[in-house]
């Protein structure tokens, strides 16, 4: 039978390829597709309102960026939790250089808007979990965007979504929730001071700490 829809698409006029990468991307990181599921050519060409070339072509390029892999059909990739240490190295590299940069390039009304986000960061215990992620997840993107290198911002998205989907039980006490933000005000000082090299040290000590506490929540798991 002759796929209808498809040929309608096309009569229609379909989205070119890379917006269908790009529309594809976003709902993987953004996790409305969830970690494991099954991406079905038919299903995702009527999701995103494409045809079967721009989709296969979009499955394909996010295969080589390692967010969808092929186990009988194409899957949305799952972190392993064992790998988690590979990860966290991963976010020093990048969110570390990225806040030494942040500090040499970010503007006034940059670092305003971080404060303000610190601020809200700051009634961490008052808020659902949900919400108290979500800020966490700005305030790191927000640094990284401070950097100004572009390619910086899309590693960190990328590492930010294997993070996510590792969906550890971690859950930060409240002893831990304070150090976090004693960390955070500590990177924002910095940044403030222009101190590149403490912006550095302190971004990095602040994934390191959250590391180590990823790491007792896994071994507690097991």
């Amino acid at each position: 039978m002759a796929d209808t829809g498809a040929a309608s698409r096309r009569r229609a006029g379909e989205p070119p390829a890379a917006d269908v990468f790009q529309r594809l991307r976003s709902k993987i990181l953004a996790l409305e597709i969830k970690p494991g599921a099954r991406l079905v050519e038919d299903e995702v060409c009527d999701l995103l309102q494409a045809g079967r070339t721009p989709v296969r072509e979009a499955l394909l390029r996010l295969e080589g960026e390692g967010l969808v892999n092929r186990d009988r059909g194409w899957v949305v990739h799952a972190t392993d939790p064992a790998n988690f240490r590979s990860l966290f190295e991963m976010r020093m590299a990048i969110e570390g250089y990225a806040t030494r940069l942040a500090a040499e390039r970010a503007t006034p009304k940059d670092l305003a808007e971080l404060g303000a986000l610190l601020a809200k960061l700051n009634r961490a215990e008052d808020m659902p979990r949900s919400e108290v992620n979500r800020l966490n997840q700005q305030f790191h993107r927000r640094i990284v965007d401070m950097s100004g290198n572009l390619g910086f911002a899309e590693l960190h998205e990328r590492t930010q979504f294997r993070y996510w989907n590792l969906r550890l039980p971690v859950i930060f006490m409240k002893d831990q929730l304070a150090a976090t933000t004693r960390q955070h005000k500590a990177i924002l000082k910095a940044l403030k001071d222009r101190d590149a090299d403490a912006a550095e040290q302190c971004a990095r000590q602040h994934i390191e700490a959250t590391m180590q506490i990823v790491a007792a929540a896994l071994e507690d798991h097991v």
